[in-house]
């Protein structure tokens, strides 16, 4: 079917991107809205190829951004730091990150790493990329936190990782990381075409 709309050249890999890229589209979410709770996404087709193309394009570059998220550069955001003692192995560990407050509002550009480290200077527009009902920075948040099971009492200890592995910053730059992703995903879904739906 796509490549009787949009020619032979177009490969699976090509209709993938496409779907991808149409996933993100702020105005496919809102025309399919009430479809979208009740049963499999159905895709559009655009009205022309090109608009096609530019849907795989951006697809493929939200996946870059999305499958490298543990690679890409941390967002440059302000990193204040009280008392560190010096031992990477102590100073980053992590309990539960909290957003910072403001005459007794949340603050949602400051997070509480620990008790020795702050984030400051998160942009606001960082929390409209959403993943399953919330951001993707707050599922950070979520689970990268020291739980305990209440029937086993067994703890869950994000921390385990980042030790075993000689990488004490792992969680911090992880939350940094996911930001940059989520103001580069939030660029790329502005820059989306319109979906001129074939009908």
């Amino acid at each position: 079917d796509f490549r009787a709309a949009y020619g032979k050249k177009v490969t699976k890999e090509d209709i993938f991107y496409y779907v991808y890229g149409i996933l993100h589209s702020p105005e496919y979410k809102t025309l399919f809205a009430s479809d979208l709770k009740k049963m499999l996404p159905r895709i559009p087709f655009t009205r022309e190829a090109a608009d096609f193309w530019k849907f795989s394009k951006v697809g493929r570059d939200l996946a870059q951004w999305h499958l490298n998220y543990e690679t890409v550069e941390p967002y440059p955001v302000q990193e204040h730091t009280g008392d560190l003692m010096m031992d990477p192995a102590k100073d980053y560990l992590v309990q539960k990150m909290t957003f910072g407050r403001k005459e007794k509002q949340v603050d949602k550009t400051t997070i509480v790493y620990n008790s020795r480290i702050t984030l400051a200077g998160i942009p606001l527009e960082a929390y409209d990329y959403i993943v399953n009902g919330k951001s993707a920075i707050e599922w950070i948040m979520e689970r990268y936190q020291v739980t305990r099971d209440k029937d086993s009492g067994i703890a869950n200890d994000p921390n385990d990782w980042a030790r075993e592995h000689n990488q004490p910053r792992y969680i911090l730059d992880l939350l940094k990381r996911v930001i940059t992703v989520s103001m580069e995903t939030m660029k790329i879904v502005h820059s989306l075409p319109a979906l001129n739906e074939k009908h």
